[in-house]
């Protein structure tokens, strides 16, 4: 049987890390956004991509 998530089981510290990230995770996905835009290349679109997932799995709280 698969357990439950829970955020609230993590120790406070990396509850507080987790807080950070998903506050400082838009502002680096627009800047990332803005920088592929302006000049792409692949690393910039790989990156972008994994920003906004982890961005989506920190919203959602898959992680």
């Amino acid at each position: 049987m698969k357990r439950r998530y829970s955020p609230y089981a993590l120790p406070p510290w990396l509850r507080s890390l987790r807080a950070g990230c998903s506050q400082l995770i838009i502002p680096f996905s627009i800047f990332q956004g803005i920088r592929t835009f302006l000049i792409p290349t692949t690393f910039d679109v790989l990156f972008l991509a994994i920003l906004v997932l982890l961005a989506i799995a920190l919203r959602l709280e898959w992680i």
